[in-house]
């Protein structure tokens, strides 16, 4: 048995995500953990809510609430909606939770008595509009790199450069509009990234399995202009983790907080102690200390390509700077964007379908299965309500669903509501068991390499290879001259069934549920071989009928959706 922790980047509290977000980070996380977990493996799945920083204060502003009563209940939704989309978190946290103010103060403490901190005066921008100081993010201009006109001040993310607001040409508050904004002298502390230049990129050198697009954008922070820059680490604001050194008073940051992307990835770490703590005192330090038992763990994180800088270069620095022995992460998956209809899916400017949205029309497996079979892994993907309701009606109605469909009425119809009897494999039946087999150990290998894409078009395949062996088979004819050979091909049938509610719950939890309990079977282990997996059912076994497992998407609801969702939420 192996031990996996996964972890999916943590989403910002301002809001219910959208479809890109889902299948940037959370949905593939938890695709590999349930795999991981079908596979006989000890799974660690967390995520949490990002909930520090200018953000969480303007959507809480905009709601009228006070920030904390605000992140507590969208914490809530957006849990919620995890659950909704079947995402199998074992702890889904906070980083505003009490573990991850200690922690961050700690590796703080850590970080400047390794002499990786520096105090530096800098001139940061105000904004007499907002009355306040204006967070790098809150900024908004044209990117000198490449032109982008909403690029923020800490980074654009078109071409994902690092920024400082005064590169920003034309620079403009994002909370009013205003252009009417000053640059003030403040003292903020610096994480000195730069000191651990080499170490970062001799550790980033021994990835070799690591995406190509995470690897590039690493190295080209590292490496392009100036190199890996010092990274301001505090920020002029009320909410967040107040500036310690671990337990002691930082002099001269006093009423500043440790800056949002500083705390947010410590929470994954935390998150491991708020789930311990939630599971009665488990002993978390097992998964993130080398020490402690952890060097037998395989970490894996999921992020979007615009998350992959802070994750590869920041929160390593501070693990590394720390000279604690903390599990660093061993594979990180990243993803492109997926796209709305033309444009990007935005949270800000409300452009898209949002995981409420989604749920409302359509059961989470319909979702999870179009998202997961066209993930942008090597390039940007579209999502069109064209391309869905195709994707939904042939692969899941016609192929999968059909079968389920065939088999089961045909045999209730022939041989009553129980596995039949009678019969011996034969050629047919041997070619079937030689392509699953070669299919379900290229399907397993591309779970195990997150291959998200190919898993699925090799799941689809497996389907489709029941749907061709029943064309073949023909049990309807045969039946008028062999009855026995009949009830062999639809043993084999529902054999099938079996095997397909095993191999697709990673992918469709919810449909391989339903088809357990329409086959009268608890979960099951992953197959070692198709041979055994197609007499697993015994004959006399009962079985029920199950409704339609998916109604196909008409054309009258795809165009009623498409003007629905034109505009903006």
């Amino acid at each position: 048995m192996q031990r996996h922790l996964i972890t999916s980047a943590i989403p910002y509290i301002n809001g219910i995500k959208h479809l890109g977000n889902l299948v940037g980070s959370q949905l593939p996380a938890d695709l590999y953990a349930r795999f991981q977990r079908a596979r006989g493996n000890e799974v660690l799945f967390l995520c949490a809510t990002d909930e520090h920083g200018t953000p969480a204060e303007l959507a809480a502003a905009k709601a009228g609430k006070p920030v904390a009563e605000y992140c507590a209940e969208m914490h809530a939704v957006q849990a919620d909606l995890a659950r909704g989309f079947r995402l199998s978190f074992d702890h889904f946290g906070r980083s505003s939770s009490p573990q991850n103010h200690a922690l961050t103060q700690h590796f703080a403490g850590r970080l400047a008595e390794a002499d990786l901190i520096r105090e530096v005066s800098e001139r940061q921008v105000y904004s007499h509009a907002d009355g306040r100081f204006l967070p790098d993010r809150y900024i908004e201009g044209t990117c000198p790199n490449c032109g982008y006109d909403r690029a923020r001040g800490d980074q654009c993310e078109n071409c994902t450069k690092q920024l400082d607001p005064t590169d920003l040409i034309d620079p403009r508050s994002a909370i009013s509009g205003s252009t009417d904004l000053e640059v003030r002298e403040t003292k903020h502390l610096y994480l000195r990234q730069s000191a651990l230049k080499d170490d970062l990129d001799a550790w980033i050198d021994t990835k070799t399995d690591w995406p190509v697009l995470t690897t590039s954008i690493a190295k080209k922070w590292l490496h392009d202009g100036d190199g890996l820059q010092d990274r301001g680490i505090t920020r002029d604001l009320d909410w967040g983790i107040p500036v310690r050194r671990g337990d002691a008073d930082w002099p001269g940051m006093e009423g500043k907080v440790f800056y949002v992307w500083f705390d947010a990835p410590i929470e994954y770490i935390a998150c491991a102690g708020e789930w311990a703590d939630a599971q009665g005192g488990a002993d978390w330090e097992r998964w993130w200390r080398t020490d402690k038992g952890a060097d037998d763990v395989r970490y894996t994180q999921f992020m979007g390509k615009d998350n992959v800088p802070f994750h590869t270069l920041s929160f390593p620095a501070t693990i590394l700077g720390s000279g604690e022995p903390w599990k660093m992460v061993d594979h990180l998956k990243s993803f492109n964007y997926l796209n709305y209809d033309g444009g990007q899916f935005s949270t800000s400017q409300g452009r898209g379908v949002f995981m409420d949205q989604a749920l409302e029309l359509l059961p989470a497996d319909y979702w999870r299965w179009w998202l997961l079979s066209n993930c942008p892994e090597t390039s940007d993907s579209e999502f069109t309500w064209t391309l869905f309701q195709q994707g939904v009606n042939k692969d899941l109605a016609d192929v999968l669903g059909n079968f389920v469909s065939r088999v089961t009425k045909f045999c209730r119809s022939k041989f009553g509501e129980t596995v039949p009897s009678g019969g011996e494999f034969g050629a047919a039946e041997t070619a079937l068991i030689a392509e699953l087999d070669t299919r379900i150990a290229a399907y397993t290998k591309h779970m195990d390499n997150m291959d998200v894409r190919k898993s699925a078009q090799e799941l689809r395949a497996i389907w489709v290879a029941g749907n061709e062996y029943l064309q073949t088979a023909a049990p309807w004819s045969t039946i008028k001259e062999n009855e026995a050979q009949a009830a062999m091909q639809i043993r084999v049938g529902l054999n099938l069934i079996a095997l397909y509610a095993t191999l697709s719950a990673p992918f469709l939890p919810d449909t391989a549920e339903t088809l357990r309990e329409t086959l009268n079977i608890s979960e099951t282990s992953w197959p070692e071989n198709a041979s055994d997996a197609l007499q697993s059912l015994d004959a006399g076994h009962a079985f029920a009928v199950p409704d339609n497992l998916f109604d196909k998407i008409t054309d009258e609801a795809r165009a009623a959706w498409e003007v629905q969702f034109a505009g903006s939420r």
